[in-house]
């Protein structure tokens, strides 16, 4: 197994992602190509023990947050998301792992390794940690605008991923609306539930913003404004609630010895709704294996987005999610 990881992407590069991968090889027994510019990256390697598992290949350009994706793979043929996916493209590489623009991240993977057949749009599936277990929502921001058609594609792929790489038994799905009942929400959501329910998926129908975090569904469809703000309102929400009850408990004697007394119930509950527990998104629907990380990932997230990404290749989901969307019935 070769991962490559983009050692340039990210607001901490390449030092926290440099200790990510360190930390991946460490606990995975896997190979690491850091892609990026050797000599910075080398100094960010200085002193961590690779066993040999971790090498570089060296490029000179990165695409930088504020820049235009496509302008900036036009511009930069060296930029390291580029040469990641080249590594994928050629064999050298079995899946790429980045923290850098997402923008940059989607386009360099479909330019690369094109869309799979059966699907018109790539989608990003987040893995929302929740009371119930993990919860995929898609897309998260790669498609803002989407026809009903798009929504049920990612309800495909989303399905092949939640059953073999979740291990999630004929996983549901849920469709977002802002009402359960059948004639709820826009134009979009009403055609599209059509489409789901004339499938051979577990569509269990429209679920609401309040049974994103319930664990009642598995999946949850919905275009990518949406599911970005969702995902963003998610993460603020469990990083609030974290400040709020130290604060809260440190305010007062009682406070602190209750803190003390139940931190590790407490610090087990936030553990479980963090995002950093799952790391990055899957990129679904190119021809290959993507994982896009915030651009503030920590050590931690590096290293357990590199840990999915492993687990899509050894779970063969490109060949699961091939057959779904050929053999699902509103495809």
């Amino acid at each position: 197994m070769n991962v490559a990881v983009d050692a340039m992407g990210g607001d901490y590069a390449p030092e926290l992602v440099v200790q990510g991968a360190v930390d991946a090889v460490s606990e995975l027994g896997i190979n690491i190509i850091l892609v990026g510019h050797e000599k910075r990256v080398a100094e960010a390697l200085n002193g961590h023990p690779t066993g040999g598992r971790i090498s570089f290949h060296h490029c000179e350009d990165v695409i930088r947050m504020e820049e235009s994706p496509l302008k900036a793979l036009r511009k930069k043929k060296d930029a390291s998301i580029r040469v990641a996916f080249d590594l994928v493209k050629s064999g050298r590489a079995d899946a790429v792992v980045s923290a850098g623009n997402s923008g940059a991240t989607l386009a360099a993977a479909v330019m690369t390794l094109g869309r799979m057949k059966g699907v018109d749009r790539p989608a990003i599936a987040g893995i929302l940690p929740t009371e119930g277990g993990p919860v995929v929502l898609i897309d998260v921001g790669a498609n803002v605008d989407c026809r009903p058609s798009h929504l049920f594609q990612f309800g495909v792929m989303a399905n092949a991923f939640a059953s073999s790489c979740l291990g999630i038994n004929n996983p549901t799905v849920g469709l977002l609306s802002i009402g359960e009942e059948e004639g709820k929400g826009n134009e979009q959501v009403r055609l599209a539930r059509e489409l789901f329910a004339k499938s051979d998926l577990n569509f269990i129908g429209n679920v609401e913003g309040r049974d994103i975090l319930s664990g009642k569904v598995n999946i949850i469809v919905c275009d990518g404004f949406v599911g970005n703000v969702v995902l963003k309102l998610t993460e603020g929400t469990v990083a609030a609630m974290r400040r709020v009850i130290e604060r809260e408990l440190m305010g007062s004697f009682l406070g602190r010895d209750a803190l003390m007394l139940g931190q590790n119930a407490i610090y087990k509950f936030i553990r479980r709704l963090d995002y950093e527990e799952h790391g990055g998104a899957p990129l679904l629907g190119i021809n290959g294996v993507g994982m896009i990380c915030h651009g503030g990932s920590s050590a931690k997230a590096i290293k357990n987005a590199i840990h999915i990404a492993v687990q899509y290749v050894n779970n063969r989901v490109l060949e699961k999610m091939t057959l779904q969307l050929k053999t699902s019935k509103a495809c």
